[in-house]
């Protein structure tokens, strides 16, 4: 296990990770980190993509990249993996004084992530429904949001992680007063919350199906 005794205070943010199911304010968040620097790249999958294209319009062009560009692997079909993939964890995970993890995003051609923005799928919204089927209740586990959510909560000593709109304003402010920056402070607020997050999330997942038994399953599909 790395024991890390170096940090950064303040993370200049220039890279950053986009995959929300929740587009709420998006707009806002997108337009506010650009006039902030206007150097900053956005990666981003999915429907996400396509909104922050939409939003961009032809700025899009310098600022916004597809994730399947980036880590030259296709999305699977159903969007059943887009973001887990190496190149992605080394940019959240890696330490900023650490020279093996230096040597290991120049060698990959990564970057180092300094924001990333997700939320999951609405899985309680969904098992919420009337009749809900357990196919549904299934498709609705994310899988690759909480894992980046996991993995840049825990490298808060260089990482931002938002799970919420309500979230976006309170780091745009922050940012404008401190020159596009975001410090430790901020940084490991922002990784207290993030976990509260996906804790509640799979414990809604766990609830549920402990409410099932294996002859609901074998009654929800043909074999």
């Amino acid at each position: 296990m790395n024991i890390v005794t170096q940090t950064d205070n303040f993370i200049k943010v220039e890279n950053v990770l986009i995959s929300v199911w929740n587009k709420d304010n998006i707009e806002y968040l997108i337009l506010n980190l650009i006039d902030l620097n206007d150097n900053i790249k956005i990666y981003s999958t999915g429907g996400t993509y396509k909104k922050i294209e939409e939003i961009l319009k032809d700025r899009a062009k310098k600022h916004l990249i597809k994730v399947s560009d980036y880590t030259k692997q296709k999305e699977m079909q159903g969007g059943l993996v887009k973001t887990l993939d190496f190149k992605i964890y080394l940019g959240l995970l890696s330490e900023t004084y650490n020279e093996e993890h230096k040597k290991d995003l120049k060698r990959t051609e990564s970057v180092e992530f300094d924001l990333l923005v997700s939320n999951l799928y609405p899985f309680a919204e969904t098992i919420s429904k009337k009749d809900v089927t357990i196919e549904e209740a299934r498709g609705n586990i994310d899988i690759g949001g909480p894992t980046m959510i996991r993995a840049a909560s825990k490298n808060f000593l260089r990482v931002a992680p938002v799970i919420s709109p309500e979230y976006y304003k309170k780091v745009i402010d922050f940012m404008k007063d401190n020159d596009g920056k975001i410090d430790i402070g901020l940084r490991f607020e922002l990784s207290q919350k993030a976990f509260e997050y996906i804790t509640e999330y799979d414990k809604k997942i766990s609830d549920y199906l402990n409410t099932k038994s294996i002859k609901d399953v074998l009654g929800s599909y043909t074999f």
